[in-house]
């Protein structure tokens, strides 16, 4: 009777509890190399220089405590101005308000884009989100900048009424003719589901299509 084990032995280990744990039992729907950097070190650590895994785990930690908006706000600039709006005329501001001129932003952020210093192409940054032994491909996390109000937003994307900031976000796929990210936002929890709850997968294209 003592090697007897009671029928709810696995609650009993949920529920034992030895101590403090280093494991990360945050719920993410996004892979763990999703957010390891890209680092040009040889795996062959020569005398003298950092173990390539060293390296990785500091620029990861160090690519955390950096926040785009708070980048950006340093050199001035303020975010949700970057989005082009409806010219308005009768809305103007007056010469003495203007810091540097009277026009509007109507060019897009597009034509400033430069990925001659990316680090990865879209496609590899795409397949982060394949875990080894799946196929299932999970989204990639980043940040976008994206309106606060999602039904307006889609209506009228260059509504004077529109706050744009940046959001946490869950990349799902790239379209290499238009060159854009299909992305979803993410939920209090930093999860990416659909309105069913169900994590998103292959871009949240489904067998069914």
């Amino acid at each position: 009777s003592k090697f007897k084990t009671p029928e709810n032995f696995k609650s009993l280990l949920d529920k034992q509890v030895v101590g403090p744990s280093t494991e990360d039992l945050t719920e993410s729907d996004f892979p763990v190399q999703s957010f390891k950097p890209k680092v040009q070190m040889p795996f062959k650590r020569l005398p003298g220089q950092n173990p390539r895994k060293v390296e990785v785990e500091r620029r990861r930690r160090l690519y955390l405590t950096f926040d785009i908006a708070e980048l950006l706000a340093s050199r001035g600039i303020d975010s949700n101005q970057l989005m082009p709006r409806h010219y308005d005329p009768e809305n103007m501001p007056p010469i003495e308000e203007t810091k540097d001129s009277v026009f509007p932003i109507y060019l897009p952020l597009q034509v400033f884009d430069n990925d001659e210093f990316d680090c990865r192409t879209p496609e590899e940054w795409i397949s982060l989100g394949l875990e080894p032994g799946s196929s299932d491909r999970k989204p990639v996390p980043g940040k976008a900048l994206l309106p606060t109000d999602d039904v307006l937003g889609h209506e009228d994307p260059k509504s004077q009424e529109l706050i744009y900031e940046w959001i946490d976000v869950g990349v799902l796929d790239y379209d290499k003719e238009t060159d854009l990210y299909l992305v979803h936002k993410t939920d209090k929890k930093g999860l990416v589901r659909d309105q069913e709850g169900r994590p998103i997968l292959n871009g949240g294209v489904t067998p069914e299509g």
